[in-house]
């Protein structure tokens, strides 16, 4: 399937066969393609949780309108981030560039965040739209269905997957092979609404 195919083909499925199980090799793919996503200055500030285990499938579908996904998908991932990423050994993520590049890129990281809380969470957001885009897409490609979920208690969810004070939830996705096709689209808007050429009027 090509990229054009996965994005036009690509819906929010809610049914999906609870006996199916992604093998370990299919769910490091799809994640590991999840991780060429691009992030600002490279910092790579998101992690995926893979939640594997029936019982946390069950604590997390308790605290999210006990939507049928969350336990029924072969995989569902909660799509965190770190905040301080960008200060947790920022030459790391240069490590193969040019050093004149590594020499202006490096301390630059700290410059930008230092002290801006909201652009830290901004950014957070902004790695894990990227990333989470890339994972429905690609399992879309490998034959899979998915479905994005914020419909659920973040700070019940973050309580049950011990998440780290300097981390925060963005969403999660549920991956697998869907039983129900979609509904028809409900509502697109047109495109000279969405589309703005230059500036607003």
């Amino acid at each position: 399937m090509n990229t054009l195919e996965a994005i036009n083909s690509r819906r929010a499925i809610k049914h999906y066969d609870p006996a199916h199980r992604m093998t370990e090799a299919e769910i490091h793919q799809l994640l590991e393609t999840a991780m060429q996503a691009p992030s600002a200055f490279n910092i790579q500030n998101c992690r995926f949780v893979t939640v594997l285990d029936p019982e946390v499938r069950k604590q997390i579908r308790a605290s999210a309108w006990d939507q049928a996904q969350v336990t029924d998908a072969s995989l569902l991932i909660v799509m965190c981030a770190d905040k301080d990423a960008w200060k947790k050994d920022a030459a790391r993520y240069w490590k193969n560039a040019p050093q004149p590049v590594q020499d202006f890129l490096v301390p630059a990281i700290g410059q930008y965040y230092e002290g801006r809380d909201q652009v830290q969470r901004d950014e957070c957001m902004r790695s894990c739209g990227l990333a989470g885009m890339t994972i429905m897409l690609a399992a879309k490609a490998m034959g899979y269905d998915s479905c994005p979920m914020d419909g659920f208690d973040f700070d019940a969810v973050a309580k049950i997957i011990k998440l780290p004070e300097d981390h925060v939830i963005s969403f999660m996705i549920a991956v697998g092979k869907g039983t129900q096709p979609a509904w028809p689209k409900p509502g697109q808007l047109p495109y000279d609404e969405v589309v703005i050429r230059d500036h607003f009027n």
